[in-house]
């Protein structure tokens, strides 16, 4: 691929661990979403069997996204992957240590026919499900803010703030959107899936939801905006062509940088306006019966969130709080041209594989999930 330079492979990159990132947000964010849900919206066991049903066959393989989008970062994004890792390290450990509770809970819920024990496995399955995207918002806030790290001259990295540093109100701010938009996935999925007073609770819950992804959703953009340093790279600082060195540039922060993309493109605020528009309409189809087109504007509004806080960082991908020149970006901490260059090859070849063969599944194993079903089916289904 000697026509694309190695600028272009960089940002061919960002844009395709987007799209992975937008992948798991649908994919897995749909069973993540209805396990999350599963205790308010089942009520009876024969209910909770049928929302469990409706994303059993499917949730391990949506996994793939997630493990995926991380050997991507790994070998795509190096620097940033060992800076995250460490930084984050307590924070990505409670997200594998509630992520445990899922395969056990999925395959052990419905083994043994007692109430306690299917009722604890519900309420652990919650926590695998609901966890996850939690912290995972509370990690964009982070970066958003700029995360305590630097570089020495040797280019290794220090870590220098704690956990509970994390744990900031507009970091938590982020997670409750994240939270909650995955909530509201689940919820339009459950109503593509189910029937009678399933569904009805199912699309209740998509309401306070999409309220909740609303307000959050805009809440943050006015917090951005107005209350938190964004960064810029000084012009003429760097070369977006030039071999990884994450200390090569100079960075400024200011007041409302962070919409600088969208005010000097501004077609890019479509990205955020696709977010509204996605999550409102799949309610709404979702309440008029057209399930399916729901679920894909749901999908629309996914991509319309992770978008937007993806453009708004372009080109960074881990600002510092502690030493600004140690700011990650897409031009100074990729991998190699040879290796993003292999690596395109290879997303080129596998990922439409993957993509025909998740279709096929869910084709096959497609319509609704019924207690009568589960019912008449009580030794295979979960």
């Amino acid at each position: 691929m000697e026509f694309l330079d190695y600028p272009v492979l960089k940002f061919i990159w960002w844009l395709l661990l987007g799209v992975l990132l937008i992948g798991f947000a649908i994919m897995d964010g749909q069973d993540m979403g209805v396990g999350a849900l599963l205790p308010f919206v089942g009520r009876s066991d024969n209910e909770r069997r049928v929302i469990i049903n409706t994303v059993g066959p499917h949730w391990d393989g949506n996994q793939v996204w997630f493990i995926t989008g991380g050997g991507a970062i790994f070998a795509a994004w190096p620097y940033a992957y060992a800076t995250a890792f460490s930084g984050f390290y307590w924070a990505m450990m409670a997200v594998l240590w509630a992520l445990f509770f899922r395969p056990v809970g999925f395959d052990y819920r419905s083994k043994i026919n007692n109430p306690q024990w299917r009722s604890s496995w519900d309420w652990l399955l919650f926590v695998g499900s609901f966890v996850p995207p939690l912290i995972f918002g509370v990690a964009f806030g982070n970066l958003l803010l700029g995360v305590p790290f630097h570089f020495d001259d040797d280019l290794r990295s220090f870590y220098t703030g704690t956990f509970w540093g994390l744990l900031n109100p507009f970091s938590l701010l982020c997670g409750v959107v994240s939270a909650a938009m995955i909530i509201f996935h689940g919820a339009i999925y459950l109503a593509l899936r189910t029937e009678d007073v399933v569904r009805e609770r199912a699309l209740r819950a998509s309401t306070i939801a999409l309220i909740v992804v609303v307000v959050t959703f805009s809440l943050a953009g006015i917090w951005i905006n107005m209350g938190i340093d964004g960064y810029t790279m000084v012009a003429g600082s760097y070369l977006p062509a030039a071999a990884p060195d994450p200390l090569n540039k100079q960075v400024i922060t200011s007041v409302g940088s962070w919409m600088k993309n969208f005010q000097q493109y501004p077609l890019l605020l479509l990205i955020p306006v696709l977010a509204y528009v996605g999550f409102i309409l799949a309610w709404l189809l979702a309440k008029n019966g057209k399930n399916f087109v729901a679920f894909w504007s749901s999908a629309l509004g996914l991509a319309g969130v992770i978008g937007t806080a993806g453009v708004a960082m372009f080109p960074f991908i881990m600002p510092s709080s502690t030493d600004l020149r140690s700011s990650l970006t897409v031009w100074d901490a990729s991998s190699s041209e040879f290796t993003l260059t292999v690596m395109l090859v290879a997303a080129i070849v596998f990922v439409p594989i993957v993509l025909f063969y998740t279709g096929w599944c869910y084709r096959v194993m497609r319509g609704k999930v019924t207690g009568e079903h589960i019912r008449k089916n009580d030794h295979s289904a979960y």
